[in-house]
């Protein structure tokens, strides 16, 4: 890896009683999309706000660019940009004259052509509080990356908006990361993090149970690989034939389905099964386990169920 832009060392923080991040360790590379991933109350807006120099951490070493967050919060400024859950710009204030005020104070000319790329064309003299909840996320959004900051942070980017805002901001998101920007995605959404991020990190509880790439999870877990086959008599539908490594088998619709733990042996067994009963395939598909079973596989197993 090269050297990190983002370094977190044994960083803790409390409220109250309630440890809200416990120790966690990671870095983060020039140009990386990094995923953090976690139920709620696992830590990610904490470890996000703290990063941001929005809190101060009760313990360890936080450093973005090489700026600390909490001491240095001016120079922080200039190289990130943050988009929060939650805004609080005035009710009057039009997408326009934000942009005017968010790119003056950064020094750098007004990016109106993202308000019309994130869908506010038709919104940019409208007053705040007369935009939608997901339109003041655009607005977020388009003001986060007006300056082109070095690091991005981006705490549920895609909640609440319409699936062609979220093809547009991911394609923006791509087009940054090509230009070197590094970003922090903190979200719900499993398949957003196993698209876009090169690394992901899963907190639950305030510490880091596992971190790779989604790849990497996916294939640390227990998930079985689920095997699909059609064929064009149906030959497998009868769900009596045993075939090697495989935990679960169903049908749905015209699809013989099995969970193996070993597709090598598995499919070998089934174009076999096909072959012997002269029944042509017609279609044959193998599908990995996702992030998100990967999660709530983890999930399951910090909580003491079983799945």
């Amino acid at each position: 890896m090269n050297a990190s832009i983002i370094t977190v060392r044994d960083f803790r923080k409390r409220y109250g009683g309630l440890t809200a991040v416990d120790g966690i360790s990671f870095d983060v590379a020039p140009g990386e999309i990094f995923g953090l991933l976690g139920p709620n109350g696992a830590g990610k807006t904490t470890t996000l706000e703290c990063l941001e120099g929005l809190r101060a951490p009760d313990a360890g070493t936080l450093r973005v660019a090489g700026i600390d967050p909490t001491h240095d919060r001016r120079a922080l400024r200039s190289v990130i940009g943050v988009q929060l859950q939650s805004s609080g710009m005035p009710e009057s204030i039009t997408p326009d004259e934000a942009m005017r005020l968010f790119c003056a104070y950064h020094g750098v000319a007004p990016r109106h052509d993202l308000l019309d790329r994130l869908g506010l064309a038709g919104k940019r003299r409208a007053q705040f509080h007369e935009l939608s909840a997901g339109q003041q996320r655009r607005l977020a959004l388009a003001l986060a990356v007006a300056h082109s900051p070095r690091v991005l942070f981006l705490d549920e980017p895609t909640a609440g908006l319409d699936v062609q805002t979220r093809v547009e901001l991911h394609a923006l998101m791509r087009e940054l990361k090509g230009d070197g920007t590094t970003i922090i995605l903190a979200t719900h959404d499993m398949a957003e993090a196993e698209e876009m991020a090169d690394r992901v990190a899963i907190l639950m509880q305030g510490r880091i149970v596992t971190i790779g790439t989604p790849i990497q999870i996916t294939a640390t877990g227990a998930g079985l690989t689920k095997i699909s086959i059609q064929t064009a008599n149906g030959s497998l539908l009868a769900n009596g034939h045993p075939l090697p490594a495989v935990a679960q088998q169903t049908t749905r619709d015209s699809y013989a389905i099995y969970y193996s733990s070993d597709i090598g042996r598995t499919v070998n067994a089934l174009l076999e099964a096909v072959n012997a009963a002269a029944d042509p395939l017609i279609d044959l598909r193998v599908e990995r386990p996702s992030l998100e079973d990967r999660f709530l596989e983890l999930t399951d197993a910090r909580s003491g169920n079983g799945r």
